[in-house]
């Protein structure tokens, strides 16, 4: 006889296996992050020649990201090796003149 886990413990049937909430590992495996997804935007933008006050004015960007978030993205090293430091700096302060 096969032990199937703990006694008392109770596997779950087909369709729970199927459509049950996943674990956080397996939901985080093999997609991006939201941080990553927007990172790959802003770098995918730049280099088909748009500025980068320009992306972080982009509605798209704005209504998936805050303030302090656009911000976040122009401190991360994959951007800011795309875009450049300068570029990059002068993005941020036009993000806090905003507000």
């Amino acid at each position: 006889m096969t032990n199937l886990g703990e006694p008392g413990q109770r596997q779950g049937g087909f369709f729970s296996r199927l459509f049950g909430k996943r674990d956080k590992t397996d939901a985080a495996r093999g997609s991006m992050s939201k941080e990553d997804s927007l990172a790959a935007y802003v770098v995918r933008e730049h280099r088909s020649g748009r500025s980068l006050e320009d992306i972080l004015d982009d509605p798209y960007l704005k209504n998936r990201a805050t303030e302090e978030q656009r911000l976040r993205l122009l401190e991360r090293a994959d951007v800011i090796r795309a875009v450049g430091e300068d570029t990059a700096a002068m993005a941020a302060e036009h993000v806090r003149q905003e507000t």
